[in-house]
């Protein structure tokens, strides 16, 4: 897979050619509704031809397998697939193996070391009887060189049967599912949910889902209804028991606490109530785990932040989420939504006292379009990359990429003569929050939210990740 940025005169066509690919593949594994409308500086996901193929209406995992020369078997264990009959157009697979044609003086080692495998594995999978028994003009199967493993999480919001077909497309890429949310009572009971289509979607991906669990109470996030359950410990105790019930029940494999805008003086509280949790969770084989807001020091002040104790979540958590996204938010200024040295600052102060295998950096799968000049108390709207991409195709605006923020923007003025600027997620952006956790070496990502159109950032991470499942 490549990135490619559309220069001024580029055309679908030419694009391709340069490549070595097929039009419809690039138009399918993009998006494209309008192939023949290209948005000077926007990216194109390229994949690679005979490596990777797009899935085309009409395709089945044979057909495919074939066009590969593998099994059905070896495709789908490549390529997370655990029912073929999820197959989906516009998903992009890749090819187990390369092949290589011997040239003359050519021997296994060598050849081994150039695709980055092991000589044991060409001589398995090409059943080769003695290492030294090639001869030039042969072909040889090369294993695909494995690529690192990480942890993906993924809120979704949608929890219908949109959701659960959101989730059945996209489960062979995540590991786990958090449908968003449960909320917390005063008495330590918990909100209603309908989630069974994402959880049943999630179990036909093998995703292991997590409950989400807030203090968000008429459209906020509730600081009061946070201290009445860490202030009274008969309270923490029926909510554990009430979590444990709705686990069991439901099939959860573990907790999600997204707990925002604690007062400073429950830091400890919550960190206790942490602990009463792993004590009555860990027995029975869940995972705790916590979301937290981007700090920067240990001090750092605002009540978002001051009862986030980065240090005591890493020790008593299964792993952290840290929400490294809303800088651009949307009732502030006109900015990059996840910009990338903000994110890595975050990180910096992180891994100084979380383990780097216990942290999940956050990333949105969205933009944002402002009216400027910007103006106090206004609200930006949100857009998907999709959306961002075709605002600028219908005011004829060209896409610019701010190399500090690592992110996408554009400005362009509507009917009314209104300023618009709009900040977005895009292959580039994305590839380089993969780079940032390959890094810091993170345990993984974690996406807000699923269910926005981004088409490209799913072979992005598949060319950068192999997904850990369990």
């Amino acid at each position: 897979m490549q990135i490619h940025v559309v220069q001024h005169g580029d055309t679908l066509w030419q694009i391709a050619q340069s490549y070595g690919t097929d039009i419809n593949q690039i138009v399918l594994l993009n998006e494209l509704d309008h192939p023949d409308v290209l948005v000077v500086g926007r990216s194109l996901v390229i994949p690679e031809p005979g490596r990777e193929y797009v899935v085309q209406p009409g395709d089945t995992l044979w057909i495919i397998a074939q066009m590969f020369g593998v099994t059905p078997q070896e495709l789908a264990v490549a390529n997370h697939i655990t029912d073929p009959s999820l197959l989906f157009t516009g998903q992009m697979l890749t090819n187990p193996y390369l092949t290589h044609v011997v040239q003359a003086g050519e021997y296994i080692w060598g050849i081994a070391q150039q695709y980055g495998v092991s000589p044991e594995q060409i001589i398995a999978v090409n059943d080769i009887g003695q290492p030294g028994l090639i001869f030039p003009g042969q072909t040889l199967r090369i294993p695909i060189a494995a690529r690192p493993v990480t942890e993906v999480n993924g809120f979704i919001t949608r929890l219908d049967e949109q959701g659960g077909a959101t989730v059945r497309r996209l489960g062979r890429y995540l590991t786990y599912i958090s449908p968003f949310m449960y909320s917390i009572r005063d008495d330590g009971t918990l909100s209603e949910l309908q989630e069974q289509p994402v959880l049943e979607a999630a179990r036909a991906n093998t995703v292991a889902p997590l409950l989400v669990v807030t203090n968000f109470a008429q459209g906020e996030f509730n600081s009061d209804l946070a201290a009445a359950v860490f202030r009274n410990l008969e309270t923490q105790e029926t909510l554990i028991t009430n979590l444990l019930e709705t686990m069991r029940a439901k099939g959860y494999a573990g907790v999600n606490f997204d707990f925002e805008y604690v007062y400073p003086e429950d830091r400890e509280n919550y960190n206790h109530f942490l602990r009463r949790v792993v004590e009555r969770l860990h027995p029975e084989g869940f995972l705790v785990t916590t979301a937290l807001a981007p700090k920067e020091s240990a001090d750092q002040q605002g009540l978002l932040y001051e009862a986030h104790d980065y240090q005591a979540h890493g020790e008593i958590a299964d792993f952290v989420i840290l929400m490294t996204y809303e800088w651009g938010w949307a009732g502030g200024k006109p900015w990059a939504i996840a910009p990338i040295n903000e994110v890595r600052d975050v990180l910096d102060y992180a891994i100084t006292v979380i383990p780097r295998d216990k942290i999940s950096m956050g990333m949105p799968l969205y933009g944002r379009d402002w009216n400027i000049p910007w103006v106090e108390g206004t609200t930006a709207s949100t857009v998907s990359p999709k959306e961002a991409v075709q605002l600028a195709a219908m005011y004829g605006v060209p896409i610019q990429y701010d190399e500090t923020y690592q992110s996408s923007f554009f400005r362009y003025t509507d009917e009314n003569g209104q300023e618009h600027e709009v900040w977005f997620e895009d292959a580039r952006s994305v590839q380089a929050k993969y780079d940032t956790a390959r890094a810091y070496g993170l345990r993984g990502v974690s996406y807000w939210t699923l269910g926005t159109p981004f088409s490209q950032n799913w072979p992005v991470l598949q060319d950068n990740f192999r997904v850990r499942k369990f």
